[in-house]
């Protein structure tokens, strides 16, 4: 009984995820993909929207005036463009809709070329435009422009890669999601089609370091576990964000705390012009954002979206979806933004959600009861998150950009579990004697974050940015639990139970801990094909006094004739354990003289040595080709202070929280190492497509000293990714596909004694990951609608996940065959992905 969402996962499998929860038919599915087919294609459009926005350096974030803004769509049989005033501002007027391509250039600056812009009739196109200046003159280079999919932050040589709200709507599968979306490129995997959670380069998915406005924020996602990075639902809605980076590898100084990889997001500015608002009802819930000036002479303005769960609103309504056990949530995110003088600007933003679910097995049908994994309890879950935080920005004199961010978060977690004493009942139901409880935990940790970082442009060739984070942790873990047990001989209305005393698992209170990071990075540009980056990252963790006082960062970039380039990076990482995994209070096995508790409060950070070598090649003008090969040393990784195969590298996927029988001393080791290779067109003449695939390895050594694979050493996975778009007399209509394929998840022969004991699946510890489950398949189908008017902005979309409705196995599960007397070898079975899954979504804008 160790108090996990084991229930909760099924309960979302069987019934929400695989059934359709909106009762429609395969044949209303043919009927809307008829409707789509059948319009006529082809025709003029003569409705138009505005572009607008500002274009900046990119070091020291002074306007540039003066810039050229050209339309650079194919087959245009006139010049539309403006230049930027004397604000760094621009304005195109009178755009016919559908997607474009814009076109920035500057002397002395490397040109921009944004591509697959969508513009939609009832919003403004509004883009904040970086620069970078070139290291010589015009004389002397062939000026080579920067483009969509290439990060922000120049800084990032290698392992890097911006994305757009745009792309996490139009990949097929993604479903408006930035985690799933990223689980297309090369070297990420998604770990469980229920979760967002994603395996980069064999790395375990609790790693990975989600960023917003420069603060490091708590698990962003409805019904997220302790110890990890995902869930089945995200909070942060994709409709807020602007352009973003994701990184898989050696990260730029900046970034600390993770060894894995980052989601760098931004909020966008609300539209300080006009009021827009949007409404969006489908699968994932209802959703309201409004948008508009709060002063226009000022140029302020206020950005605020809101979420509630449609299944929570189909219940109320008495439609049927599948299952007493309804997924609540809800979530709210805004950024107001205000223009100050001298150059500077303030922003408050935030985003929170909450969700929790009621799994009543005592309320349902025995038959209904077989199919879950704790069928003995009632259990009740909940979590929320929350972040509100303060940003000051300003250009400074000496061509500096100052940023400093305050705010302010908190990431909640609790359940309470309820052991069913009593009989089954003629109709299937269950004659309830007694609910003694037998599970309660409350995890909260509260965080104040600080942030200031200066980015100082010495010249055309050098850029310094440093800066410092602390984070101040205040944490509260409380966790109690016992068990109980039918007493043998009693039975009918005369049930009788025991219980054993409660065991306090963890009990902190108040407990303060620091992380403090700074860093300074620097980049240098020998000339236009060639420039460097160094810089040094530290981190300090006050609770374990754990100090990493230099972590080098190394990057180089040289561009080749024929629009080739080879990057390499390297670095040092590091990354603090879950905090919760430091206050668990136990008796150690190996130990027992020492009594009942933290044994794991002097965890050391994980730390690893990245390397990373790429090439890239522009392939004509809309094709790029890139390759990467990695390779990543893991060290101080927490293992069993006994011989065993246990590795925290193994966690981070799944519901469950980390109870060690043994102490935890960081003596593991691990490796990954792979080829990645992506080729990517990008929009144009109506289409595009993304392939991708890695062969890579993923091993580990336990403190017994075998190297075995990592559960997530699936050696290979490709994806192909492609969407055509076909122009109507209203808008336009995309169709997109999605198929991906990877080796599966590792297992080991299960220990079938100690399963039956401990009522969850337990291997064979010396046969840990010896075997592989069946190769992962999916293909997924997107179909969509935009219907522009002069009044609304409409879009139908229909994301079919798992058309084929493969079964993929995604582990194995304890689901006893009897309630009484189960027999070990039937109760043993395989918990399968994600079904065919239908999600329906209909948006108006105006």
């Amino acid at each position: 009984m160790k108090g996990t969402l084991r229930s909760v996962i099924g309960h979302l499998h069987q019934n929400v995820s695989l059934e359709n929860p909106i009762g429609m038919s395969k044949k209303t599915f043919s009927i809307l993909l008829l409707l789509c087919i059948t319009q006529q294609l082809i025709y003029p459009q003569s409705l138009t929207q505005t572009i607008r926005g500002s274009v900046v350096d990119t070091d020291a974030k002074y306007p540039l005036i003066g810039v050229t803004v050209l339309l650079a769509d194919e087959g245009l049989d006139k010049l539309v463009g403006t230049v930027t005033d004397l604000d760094g501002s621009f304005r195109l007027t009178a755009v016919p809709l559908g997607r474009h391509t814009l076109k920035f250039s500057f002397i002395g600056y490397k040109d921009v070329v944004l591509s697959n812009l969508i513009l939609t009739s009832q919003k403004e196109l509004i883009l904040e435009v970086t620069m970078e200046e070139m290291a010589v003159s015009l004389d002397d280079v062939v000026v080579r422009a920067t483009r969509s999919g290439e990060a922000q932050n120049e800084m990032a040589v290698v392992s890097a890669r911006a994305f757009t709200v745009e792309e996490t709507d139009r990949y097929a599968g993604s479903r408006g999601d930035p985690a799933r979306m990223a689980s297309n490129f090369a070297g990420v995997q998604g770990a469980d089609d229920s979760r967002n959670d994603i395996v980069i380069r064999g790395n375990s998915p609790g790693s990975v370091l989600w960023q917003l406005e420069g603060i490091n924020i708590p698990n962003p996602n409805h019904f997220g576990a302790s110890g990890t990075a995902g869930g089945p639902v995200n909070i942060i809605n994709n409709k807020i964000l602007a352009n973003s980076d994701f990184y898989t590898g050696a990260f730029p100084a900046e970034f600390g705390n993770t060894v894995s990889g980052v989601f760098d997001l931004k909020f966008r500015k609300g539209n300080n012009e006009n009021h827009e608002k949007s409404f969006q009802l489908g699968f994932m819930g209802a959703e309201l954002f409004l948008e508009g000036p709060i002063n226009r002479e000022k140029k302020s303005s206020y950005l605020v979206g809101y979420r509630y769960s449609s299944l929570q609103m189909f219940t109320a309504l008495g439609i049927d979806v599948g299952t007493t056990a309804i997924p609540k949530y809800q979530d709210v995110a805004f950024k107001f933004n205000f223009p100050m003088k001298n150059n500077g600007n303030l922003s408050i933003f935030a985003v929170g959600g909450q969700s929790d679910i009621a799994i009543k097995v005592s309320e349902e049908n025995i038959a209904d009861r077989n199919i879950y994994g704790e069928k003995d309890r009632d259990q009740y879950f909940g979590s929320r998150m929350g972040v509100l935080g303060v940003s000051y920005e300003k250009v400074l004199k000496n061509n500096t950009f100052m940023k400093a961010t305050l705010a302010a978060s908190q990431e909640h977690v609790s359940a309470d579990h309820y052991f069913i004493v009593g009989t089954v009942k003629p109709d299937g139901f269950l004659d309830i004697q007694a609910m003694p409880p037998i599970l309660g935990y409350d995890f909260t940790t509260n965080k104040y974050s600080q942030v200031v970082s200066f980015f100082k442009k010495v010249d055309n060739k050098n850029t310094i940015n440093y800066g410092l984070q602390n984070d101040i942790f205040h944490f509260n873990f409380l966790d109690s639990a016992r068990q109980a047990t039918i007493l043998p001989g009693t039975g009918g209305s005369s049930l009788q139970f025991q219980t054993t005393p409660w065991s306090y698992r963890w009990t902190t209170e108040g407990d303060v801990a620091v992380l403090s990071q700074p860093y300074v990075q620097w980049k240098h540009k020998v000339n236009e094909d060639l420039s460097f980056v160094a810089g040094v990252h530290s981190q300090y963790f006050s609770l374990t006094n754990s100090w990493s006082v230099i972590e080098p960062r190394a990057g180089l970039t040289w561009r080749l004739p024929k629009n080739q380039g080879i990057n390499f990076g390297m670095g040092l990482h590091s990354q603090i354990q879950s905090p919760y995994t430091y206050f668990y209070r136990f008796t150690d096995s190996g130990r027992p003289q020492e009594g009942f508790q933290q044994h794991n409060r002097e965890m050391d950070f994980t730390r690893s040595k990245h390397l990373v070598l790429g090439y890239d090649r522009t392939l004509g003008s809309q094709v790029r080709m890139k390759l990467e090969t990695y390779y990543q040393r893991l060290s101080n990784v927490p293992v069993e202070n006994r011989q065993s195969s246990f590795s925290l590298l193994n966690t981070g996927a799944s519901f469950d929280r980390l109870f060690p029988e043994v102490g935890l001393v960081n003596e593991g080791i691990g490796e990954n190492y792979g080829l990645e290779l992506t080729l990517e067109k990008y929009y144009s003449k109506g289409y595009m497509f993304l392939f991708t695939g890695s062969l890579f390895e993923a091993k580990y050594q336990g403190s017994d000293g075998v190297w075995r694979d990592t559960e997530f050493n699936g050696n290979y996975a490709f994806n192909a990714l492609a969407t055509k778009e076909f122009k109507t007399k209203k808008g336009l209509i995309g169709i997109g596909t999605n198929l991906t394929t990877a080796g599966g998840r590792r297992y080991g022969p299960v220990d079938v004694a100690r399963t039956q004991q401990e009522q969850e699946v337990i291997f064979q510890d010396a046969t840990r990951n010896s075997l592989q489950f069946a190769p992962y398949f999916r293909a997924d189908l997107r179909i969509n609608y935009r219907i522009n008017t002069k009044r609304l902005g409409h879009e139908i979309a229909l994301d079919l996940i798992n058309i084929l409705d493969t079964k993929n196995i995604l582990n194995l599960t304890w689901a006893p065959n009897e309630i009484d007397n189960p027999d070990p070898e039937k109760s043993i079975i395989s918990n399968y992905q994600l079904g065919f899954l239908p999600i329906f979504y209909y948006k108006v804008d105006f």
